[in-house]
């Protein structure tokens, strides 16, 4: 079984992005609609040139179960059109190492534009991370910044009701 360790932060400034030594394109559909009673999402992956599915637990948290096969590219590009239900997340994945992790960083765009959050994966829940100067607010522990919870409920739609 693999389990993926990781946290998530919000991000006070944008100086990683100096820092990034490779970035990619992202697009990813869910095949299974957010549901309470859901144990695990289904999600199809386009990542660069490459594609995959994925199935991970739902838990909310540093630890989670994570499974990851690739796909035939054209075949996910259909699953994308024809499939996924909500808006297919968009977003730059760049790479920045900083101390012995190498920080994944989400500028989001399509309806979660203006969102950016850095992820850092660990090999234990109690590992020491060093923290660089950038990073912001923890939101490990909050669904709304799940790429799951993205597709059902994007960031524009926050940021409109938070307006009102």
């Amino acid at each position: 079984m693999a389990r993926e360790i990781e946290r998530k932060f919000l991000l006070k400034t944008d100086d990683w992005k100096s820092l990034a030594h490779q970035h990619t394109p992202f697009a990813q559909g869910y095949l299974t609609p957010l549901n309470p009673k859901a144990k695990s999402s289904v999600r199809i992956r386009i990542e660069g040139d490459k594609a995959n599915i994925n199935i991970k637990s739902l838990e909310i948290g540093l630890s989670r179960d994570e499974y990851e096969y690739s796909i035939d590219f054209d075949d996910a590009k259909k699953m994308l059109a024809t499939l996924a239900v909500g808006p297919v997340i968009e977003k730059v994945r760049y790479l920045v190492k900083f101390g012995q992790h190498t920080w994944e960083i989400d500028e989001f765009s399509g309806d979660n534009a203006g969102l950016v959050v850095a992820e850092v994966e660990m090999t234990s829940e109690d590992e020491l991370i060093a923290m660089p100067e950038w990073v912001g607010r923890e939101v490990t522990q909050e669904k709304r910044f799940y790429n799951i919870s993205l597709s059902d409920y994007p960031y524009c739609d926050w940021r409109a009701d938070e307006k009102s």
